[in-house]
């Protein structure tokens, strides 16, 4: 059993003149809220063999946020989670499965569509949860019983979708 940890990066501030999109830190509740991801990531034993990181700032924020309370396992950036869609997301997880659990920060609506797409089952309050959207910080937890090598759509099931207001 693998499981895949989806993390849509912690909530950012409003790009100021001059400052791209890609730029943008991490405001306060971002800063937070990326905490007490990783000490829920802990709490629950949520553990990553290998990270998949996108390389824009507030990714890359939230990833210190989570590291500083929570094992995150070895840690790659990759610029394709800041420009891909789901289906290169996709591409990149099976590129990595070999390595175990992974977990991928990334950007939505990405994150939303692709963990939408390979949760073809799951818990029913996860699902219902995920269904009401994927705001910044949310983590699908996906089980998949084949190696993340192998993953596809509607092979895996949704365990868990913590995020911080149901903390």
């Amino acid at each position: 059993m693998k499981r895949l940890y989806l993390l849509r990066h912690a909530k950012a501030g409003w790009a100021m003149p001059g400052i791209r999109d890609f730029d943008r830190p991490l405001d306060e509740v971002g800063h937070a809220d990326a905490e007490a991801t990783g000490m829920a990531m802990a709490a629950a034993g949520y553990v990553p063999d290998l990270t998949l990181c996108s390389n824009a700032r507030r990714a890359r924020e939230t990833l210190e946020g989570i590291a500083g309370n929570a094992d995150i396992g070895r840690v790659l950036f990759f610029d394709q989670l800041y420009t891909e869609d789901a289906t290169g997301y996709l591409a990149l997880i099976r590129e990595h499965g070999s390595f175990g659990s992974l977990l991928v920060i990334g950007h939505n609506p990405m994150m939303e569509d692709l963990a939408t797409a390979v949760a073809g089952d799951g818990e029913q309050e996860a699902r219902d949860a995920l269904a009401s959207g994927f705001p910044t910080s949310g983590l699908a937890v996906v089980r998949f019983d084949d190696g993340l090598d192998e993953a596809t759509t509607g092979a895996g099931y949704l365990e868990a979708f913590v995020t911080p207001a149901a903390g």
